[in-house]
C-alpha cells in the first residue's frame, strides 16, 4: 500500500513489532481455547483425565491421589490463562490504538508541510476547503485505514491460529465449519464491493463539498443576513451532507449486518454437529468437551471473521479519500527544502523585470505582456491601473511568488532562482488590500509567525508608532494584549489595515510592497500614513499599488499598467500631462 511509504523507517519497525505482538496474542489466545479440553474433560469424566500419563506425573509431584483433587486446580488455570489472554489482548489493543494515532500525527504534519511549501501559483490554482478537508477530514480517514489494516492483519493471524487448533481437536469437524464460514463471507464480499466503491468516492467528494458550504456560508455571514440568504446555504449545506451520511450508512450496514445472520448460522452448525455426535461411541456425554472446544473455537472465530470483514468494507469504502490523502503526501518538495533558512538578500543596486510574460496556464491569455520595468534601490515606485491590468501580478512576479512565463527577474543583474529566490523573498515586507488576522492578541498579529517569547516588543511599538495605530492600541485597557478576533472581527477595516501595515515595518525588510494597502483607510489616515512612509529610510525600495493617481503622488516615479503592458512611465507630472493630452478633444483645423 502507498501509504506505508509515507511511514517513516522508526514507525516501519514499530508495525513489525506489532506483528510479532499480534502473532504472540493469537498464539495466547490458542492457549486459553486449548485449555478449554482439558478443563470440560475434568468437569465430565475426571477419571480420564487423570489417567493420562502427563496429568498423572504431576499429580504426583503435587501430591493428588483422587481425580477430583486436579478439579480445583484445573479450574484456577483456566480462569488464570483466560485471563492471561485477555491482558495480552488489551496489550496489543493500548499498542495497536496509540501507534495508529501517532502515525496519523506524522502523516497529518507531512501533508501540511508539504502543502505549505508549494510555490504560490499551486496554491493559486487550489480550492482552501480540498486543501483543509485533505489534511483535517482525509488524515482521519486514513488513520481509520491504518487501524483498519492491523486488524485485518489480526484477525487473519487470529483465524489461521484457530483453524490450527480446531483441526487439531476434529479435523473434519472444523473444516466443516470453517469452509462454511468462509463461504458466507466471501459471497458477501463480493456482492458489496461496487457499492463500497460507489460510496467511497461520494464520501470523499461530498465531504468537500460540505466543508466549502460551511466556510462560504460563515465566511460571508455578513451579507448572509443582510440578504437572507439563510435558505439558500442550508440548501446547498444539506444537498452535500445528506448524500455524504446516506453514503456513511449503507457503508456501516455492509460492514456491520452480516455479524447476524453469521451468528444464527454458527449456531445451527453447532446443533447439528451436537446431534450428529450423540450418535457416536460414547454418546453426547464424551462429545461434550469436543463440543464445547468447538464452540468457543466459533465463538473467537465468528468475531474475527467479522472483524476481518468490517475492516476490509471500511479500507474499500474509504478508498477514494485515502487516494487524496496519498496525493497530498506526494507533493513534489523542492531540492533545497533540507537547506537552512536563507539570509536575507543584499540588495545593492536594481530590480529588473527584463521583458517579461506571464500567464496562468498554456491555455489561459496573457496577463503580462513584454513588461520592461527597471527599479533602483532606495526609490519610491507607484504602480496604477485599472483593475485587471496586471497590477498584483506584476507584484507577486517581482516578489518572487510567480515565476515568469517568459522573460527573467533580476535583482544587482543576478536572475533570481533557486536558493537566491528565498533569500531575495526574505528581504521583502507586503502589505496586501485584505490583511488577515490571526484569532490572537495584537502584537502576534504585528509580529506574525515569530514565536511569541522571541517578539521584540520594542520593534512592536516602533511599528505600530510608524503605522499611525499605537495611540488606538495604547488607549484600551488590554493594550497589545488585546485579542483581535477571528479575522480581526473586533477591529474595524481600517484599524486591520494599520495592523498590516505595522506588520511590514515589524520585518525590516529593505524592500516594501503595498498592494492598495490604503484603500480601506480614510483620507486623513491615508495621508498620515503615506506620510509615514515618506519619512523611512531612503534607503528602503517602496513599491506602492493604488487605483487613485493621488496616492501615489509621492512616488518618485510611476507606472501606469493598461492591459498587461506599460501603458505610461513617469513623474507624477507626466502622468498627468500625458492623461489630459489623451482626453483633451482634438481641435478643428478648419
Amino acid at each position: 500500500m502507498e501509504l506505508w511509504g509515507h511511514l517513516s523507517l522508526r514507525r516501519r519497525r514499530q508495525y513489525g513489532l506489532l506483528a510479532a505482538l499480534m502473532v504472540f496474542s493469537a498464539l495466547a489466545e490458542v492457549v486459553s481455547l486449548g485449555a478449554v479440553l482439558p478443563f470440560l474433560g475434568i468437569l465430565v469424566a475426571p477419571e480420564k483425565v487423570f489417567n493420562q500419563p502427563i496429568v498423572a506425573e504431576i499429580s504426583k509431584s503435587f501430591g493428588w491421589v483422587s481425580p477430583e483433587q486436579l478439579v480445583l486446580p484445573l479450574t484456577v488455570g483456566f480462569i488464570g490463562v483466560v485471563f492471561i489472554s485477555g491482558a495480552i489482548r488489551m496489550g496489543l489493543l493500548w499498542v495497536n490504538t496509540r501507534l495508529v494515532h501517532v502515525s496519523g500525527a506524522d502523516l497529518g504534519i507531512e501533508a501540511y508541510r508539504r502543502t505549505l511549501y508549494q510555490p504560490y501559483q499551486v496554491h493559486v490554482a487550489q480550492n482552501s476547503s480540498d486543501v483543509i478537508n485533505g489534511i483535517l477530514g482525509k488524515i482521519s480517514v486514513a488513520v481509520n485505514v491504518l487501524t483498519q489494516v492491523l486488524t485485518l492483519v489480526s484477525s487473519i493471524i487470529l483465524i489461521c491460529f484457530i483453524t490450527a487448533a480446531l483441526v487439531t481437536i476434529d479435523t473434519t469437524v472444523a473444516l466443516i465449519a470453517i469452509s462454511s464460514f468462509g463461504v458466507c463471507y466471501g459471497v458477501i464480499t463480493l456482492t458489496f464491493r461496487h457499492s463500497l466503491r460507489r460510496n467511497s468516492k461520494t464520501i470523499a467528494e461530498r465531504g468537500t463539498q460540505v466543508l466549502k458550504a460551511l466556510q462560504e456560508g460563515l465566511g460571508g455571514i455578513r451579507d448572509v443576513l443582510l440578504n437572507g440568504t439563510q435558505p439558500t446555504y442550508c440548501k446547498i449545506y444539506r444537498d452535500s451532507d445528506l448524500p455524504l451520511r446516506r453514503a456513511q450508512a449503507i457503508n456501516l450496514f455492509i460492514s456491520s449486518s452480516p455479524r447476524f445472520a453469521l451468528e444464527a448460522l454458527g449456531m445451527a452448525l453447532i446443533a447439528v454437529l451436537a446431534y450428529g455426535l450423540s450418535f457416536q461411541e460414547g454418546g453426547i456425554l464424551e462429545a461434550i468437551p469436543v463440543l464445547g472446544a468447538l464452540a468457543l473455537g466459533a465463538q473467537r472465530m465468528l468475531p474475527a471473521l467479522q472483524m476481518g470483514y468490517s475492516a476490509w468494507t471500511t479500507i474499500l469504502g474509504n478508498r477514494s479519500s485515502l487516494v487524496d490523502v496519498i496525493k497530498l503526501l506526494d507533493q513534489p518538495m523542492m531540492d533545497d527544502l533540507s537547506e537552512p533558512v536563507s539570509e536575507p538578500l543584499t540588495f545593492t543596486d536594481t530590480i529588473h523585470l527584463n521583458d517579461v510574460y506571464f500567464r496562468y496556464s498554456d491555455e489561459s491569455s496573457w496577463v503580462l505582456e513584454g513588461v520592461n520595468l527597471l527599479i533602483p534601490k532606495g526609490t519610491r515606485i507607484g504602480i496604477v491601473g485599472t483593475t485587471g491590468s496586471g497590477k498584483s501580478t506584476a507584484i507577486d512576479l517581482l516578489m518572487g511568488l510567480l515565476a515568469p512565463s517568459k522573460g527573467t527577474l533580476f535583482v544587482d543583474g543576478e536572475p533570481i532562482e533557486g536558493r537566491r529566490l528565498k533569500a531575495w523573498q526574505r528581504t521583502i515586507a507586503h502589505v496586501p488590500q485584505s490583511i488577515y488576522l490571526a484569532d490572537s492578541t495584537i502584537t502576534e498579529n504585528i509580529a506574525f509567525g515569530v514565536p511569541k517569547d522571541q517578539i521584540d516588543m520594542d520593534r512592536v511599538r516602533q511599528a505600530a508608532h510608524q503605522a499611525h495605530i499605537a495611540d488606538f492600541i495604547e488607549s484600551s485597557a488590554e493594550g497589545y494584549s488585546a485579542v483581535v478576533g477571528e479575522r480581526g472581527v473586533r477591529l474595524s477595516g481600517g484599524q486591520r489595515q494599520r495592523i498590516g501595515i505595522a506588520r511590514a515595518f515589524y520585518k525590516e525588510a529593505s524592500v516594501l510592497v503595498f498592494d492598495e494597502a490604503t484603500s480601506a483607510l480614510d483620507n486623513a489616515t491615508e495621508k498620515s500614513v503615506m506620510a509615514a512612509i515618506d519619512e523611512l529610510s531612503a534607503d528602503l525600495t517602496i513599491i506602492i499599488i493604488a487605483h487613485r493617481l493621488s496616492t501615489v503622488k509621492g512616488c518618485d516615479v510611476i507606472v501606469e499598467l493598461e492591459n498587461g503592458k506599460v501603458a505610461a512611465q513617469g513623474s507624477y507630472e507626466q502622468i498627468i500631462q500625458k492623461s489630459s493630452s489623451i482626453n483633451t478633444p482634438a481641435q478643428s483645423t478648419g
